[in-house]
């Protein structure tokens, strides 16, 4: 059975991303899972954060920020540094980090995968966050995490987070393999839908005339 819940972002799982950026002269960082793709080409996606968080200004400012995907391995540190915010304590030489095309975006080196965005955007729908667009400029992954090419999940182990219980998990096995797995699928075999019932009229009777009816009325008679 199901239950009615208040709407909220029960969205599963989300991604947990380390977002950094310069503010003033120093890289900062931030802890982040309102992250998602916006599109494949040019590649863009958004990262949403409080409108209060100290990297907001750096982003806005310098118009640039990096995405950085953590592994399992480096939990401690990830949550530390979404405890504190940067305005309070000076989190610039937590990481080893790399530079790239855009110098105020600074690159984790201890995370597998790096993603250099040029901020092409900021919205505000009213609420409590700055969502910033950002599209793609470079990437960067550790070669023994990748496999055919590719940044490979399983070699990454990243971290993905439960929000409404603030649980961080790890990626579990293997499924399937997609735009594959769905071609020997068959559907179940459905009852015909149901046929909408008339309206009525005032007098009780159908409003969708029977064709009886809709003879008789375009030879001007009634068909009783």
């Amino acid at each position: 059975m199901k239950k009615e819940l208040t709407p909220r972002t029960y969205l599963y799982p989300m991604p947990t991303v380390i977002v950094a950026c310069r503010v003033g002269t120093k890289p900062n960082f931030s802890t982040v899972s309102y992250c998602g793709v916006i599109q494949h080409a040019p590649p863009m996606l958004t990262i949403t954060m409080g409108k209060t968080h100290y990297s907001n200004e750096g982003i806005k400012q310098h118009g640039c920020f990096s995405v950085n995907i953590p592994s399992e391995q480096m939990l401690g540190v990830v949550d530390y540094i979404g405890l504190n915010s940067g305005a309070q304590v000076d989190k610039s030489r937590i990481f080893k980090c790399f530079y790239s095309k855009l110098s105020d975006a600074p690159l984790i080196e201890d995370c597998p995968v790096n993603l250099g965005c040029k901020l092409v955007g900021t919205l505000d729908y009213g609420g409590l966050n700055d969502i910033f667009v950002g599209e793609i400029v470079f990437a960067y992954a550790e070669e023994s995490c990748m496999s055919n090419g590719f940044p490979d999940i399983s070699k990454i182990k990243p971290i993905v987070f439960s929000m409404h219980d603030n649980k961080y998990w790890k990626i579990g096995e293997e499924l399937a393999q997609a735009w594959e797995v769905g071609k020997s699928y068959q559907p179940p075999s459905l009852p015909p839908p149901l046929r909408p019932v008339p309206a009525k009229t005032e007098n009780g009777r159908s409003a969708n005339n029977s064709p009886a009816e809709k003879l008789a009325k375009a030879n001007g008679k009634s068909a009783h």
